[in-house]
């Protein structure tokens, strides 16, 4: 990515990145638990550690090293109180897969055969974790929280369901089947987002600008906003017609 360079506003980051790790999970077989998130929770405990840990009245994931590792394959809408409550004794490094490449599996009512197998033309990025860190921004300025963003293959199967008919013509999604890791970005606060910027940006700017700047859609860039902005690194200082200007907050 270009332009890290922001005045003194983009300043050292902390990214830790790891580039393709093949995988052949077993899986371990936790109750009510998908093969993709078995196989990121095999994944954590490659090194060592507890899975399935009760602390206070939470259950962890994986714990290694004194650090929680909480796998979140969904939403992060429902997360902020759990993980407030437990980043005030304990680090916790909170884990976000993103199918950067999927494979979409039709399978019969068996749940076995396959009907069909294409290519999904959909492609996840890093980006795409900014749609679910406007669930949690505050949480970035917090010492004790982390989060590893993911890039992953998978295959996504789906079993016809008569139910559900005006979605997917009826196919809904069965469970998700991690093949390999991509990528990974680890992101230990705030500042580090700024690694999504291919261009600087000159002050003030309007979301347009981050969009620009990214390279991303105007969501993505709405979302940026958002974030930055509920983290205080960002400030409104204006108006530009019927768009909201920002600069960068001084440190």
């Amino acid at each position: 990515m270009k332009g890290r360079s922001q005045g003194s506003i983009l300043q050292v980051f902390y990214i830790t990145r790891c580039r393709h790790v093949s995988l052949s999970f077993v899986g371990i077989g936790t109750l009510n638990e998908g093969p993709l998130h078995a196989a990121l929770k095999e994944y954590y405990l490659r090194h060592g550690g507890q899975a399935e840990v009760s602390i206070n009245d939470y259950v962890a994931d994986v714990v290694r090293d004194g650090t929680i590792y909480e796998i979140q394959t969904g939403s992060f809408s429902g997360l902020n109180r759990k993980l407030s409550e437990l980043i005030q004794s304990y680090p916790v490094r909170l884990v976000y897969p993103i199918a950067q490449h999927k494979t979409i599996v039709k399978v019969a009512d068996d749940r076995r055969t396959v009907i069909s197998k294409r290519r999904s033309p959909k492609k996840g990025a890093m980006t795409d974790v900014l749609r679910e860190l406007v669930y949690i921004p505050r949480l970035l300025a917090e010492k004790n929280f982390s989060l590893d963003v993911l890039l992953i293959e998978e295959n996504e199967l789906r079993i016809y369901d008569p139910k559900k008919v005006r979605r997917r013509g009826g196919w809904r999604i069965m469970e998700r089947q991690m093949i390999s890791i991509n990528d990974s970005l680890t992101i230990r606060s705030a500042r580090d987002l700024y690694e999504f910027f291919e261009e600087p940006l000159s002050e003030p700017f309007i979301t347009k600008d981050i969009e620009l700047a990214m390279g991303a859609k105007p969501s993505i860039a709405r979302q940026m906003a958002y974030v930055l902005r509920h983290t205080d690194l960002i400030e409104m200082v204006g108006k530009a017609g019927r768009f909201v200007e920002y600069r960068f907050k001084s440190t």
